[in-house]
């Protein structure tokens, strides 16, 4: 929060409607302001989001509400919402304000960040066609991701977003030596817990800030709290010039709360009850993520699909924004096959022979040739048997599955549970494997022998 505010009450509190306030006032502050009110000792934070008329404003509560009343005196803090930034955030857990969720001292600063940033001029922003390796053999493979790219993992409720972006987290400390910025948006507590305890045990969080609203936080926080994480990860980028890995687990949690308020405000809702703002709402956050000639942001962000109603306006709206989609079935998941993506609905814009090589490019295309015939011949197998297929159709077939089951994958962070050590494998070795697969190298394997491997254990002959 900003540390500036003025002593002069501005107005008071007329109307309490849960998160929303209604500030009788004069002059009226700007959208955006932060405003505040203290009762009895608790200190009170609120952001101005409509003008009424010529006396009131509608301001949204960055906190819970209990405890409000009408007739509080209400102050300007000068400015927008603003976070405490340097160099001692990483290794913290902090709030949409920056203030510690981890039992420790506050870090000492004196400067202070807006969290309504504005995006990097067109004129300074780079793009690059850039791969970014992440060890994990189906993203190399067949939707690589763009370093200073934006990356969404599409999935419904438990096939596996949070443990893949933990495991990114993992290969960007490990690999890459860079720094994350985790951004937790209507996150379960549980989840919090268990990535701080993870990232503690695996030696990444002093490489780490992590930025929480919780579920049960109020609409106004999850709002803001991609927001505030988003700014942390930009003073990174500037700041120390490095490579920032930023995750937000879950964008669709945003869009919520962006509806929650939207509703409270009494706007007119729009397409399947969304908030009309959605468009600009989503913009705003994707289009400040960007990579300078300094400093490169790498998003990663999880989006839960509704229903897996991948047609979801809210889904619709995120897609548009991203470099590459990594998409989780929930088919692949009931099949054991971790992790679960989708290898024919994933898709990436650097693969493309002109980027990524004609070869890497050939065997993507050959691993998805076999694995859509195989989609395409599952009910004939299933009604009449693999035999009924003609002898080309059945080697396409069992090469398939084992390239599916090759394709998966143990984790470093699921080690513990698992028990099977965690693999990270190159892109190379992913290629040579791959083309052995189709040119029929491995036809005499048997599909356990491929399963939950990192490379495929060749005997030089």
């Amino acid at each position: 929060m900003s540390n500036h505010s003025q002593t002069a009450p501005i107005g008071v509190i007329t109307e309490v409607h849960g998160p929303v306030i209604v500030v009788q006032c004069q002059p009226l502050p700007p959208l955006r302001r932060a405003l505040f009110t203290r009762i009895n000792g608790d200190h009170y934070l609120f952001e101005v989001h409509q003008h009424l008329d010529n006396l009131h404003v509608r301001a949204i509560l960055l906190h819970r509400g209990a405890g409000l009343q009408r007739g509080a005196a209400v102050f300007d803090s000068g400015g927008p919402v603003q976070v405490p930034v340097s160099r001692a955030c990483l290794g913290r857990v902090v709030d949409v304000f920056g203030a510690p969720l981890d039992n420790l001292p506050p870090f000492t600063t004196t400067e202070y960040a807006d969290i309504h940033g504005h995006p990097v001029p067109l004129s300074d922003s780079v793009t690059t066609d850039e791969v970014l390796p992440t060890g994990i053999k189906i993203i190399d493979l067949l939707c690589p991701f763009v370093r200073g790219g934006k990356t969404g993992l599409f999935g419904g409720a438990g096939v596996g977003k949070t443990m893949l972006i933990m495991e990114f987290m993992h290969a960007i400390a490990h690999f890459h030596q860079g720094l994350s910025v985790f951004g937790g948006v209507g996150e379960r507590i549980r989840e919090g817990h268990e990535l701080w305890h993870e990232m503690r045990a695996a030696d990444v969080l002093p490489h780490a800030v992590l930025v929480y609203g919780e579920m049960d936080e109020s609409p106004g926080v999850r709002l803001r709290v991609a927001l505030t994480a988003l700014t942390y990860a930009e003073y990174l980028r500037d700041s120390l010039q490095k490579e920032v890995l930023f995750v937000i687990d879950n964008v669709y949690r945003f869009v919520q709360a962006g509806s929650e308020i939207s509703s409270l405000l009494g706007r007119m809702p729009a397409t399947v009850g969304y908030q009309p703002t959605l468009a600009s709402e989503v913009a705003e956050l994707e289009e400040r993520i960007n990579s300078t000639p300094a400093g490169a942001i790498t998003s990663v962000q999880a989006v839960y699909v509704p229903a897996d109603d991948m047609t979801d306006p809210a889904v619709s709206e995120i897609l548009s924004h991203l470099d590459t989609h990594v998409i989780l079935s929930r088919t692949q998941a009931s099949q054991g096959i971790y992790p679960a993506v989708d290898p024919l609905a994933s898709s990436s814009r650097l693969l493309d022979p002109t980027v990524v090589g004609q070869r890497h490019y050939a065997i993507a295309q050959g691993v998805r040739e076999h694995l859509a015939r195989y989609k395409e011949l599952e009910n004939i197998i299933s009604m009449l048997g693999i035999e009924e297929l003609s002898e080309k159709d059945q080697q396409i077939v069992r090469r398939a599955r084992k390239l599916q089951r090759y394709l998966t994958q143990p984790f470093f962070v699921t080690a513990e549970h698992s028990g099977i050590a965690g693999v990270s494998v190159s892109l190379d070795n992913t290629l040579d494997d791959c083309e052995a697969f189709i040119n029929g190298d491995y036809d005499s394997v048997t599909e356990k022998s491929c399963y939950m491997q990192g490379r495929m254990q060749v005997s030089e002959s």
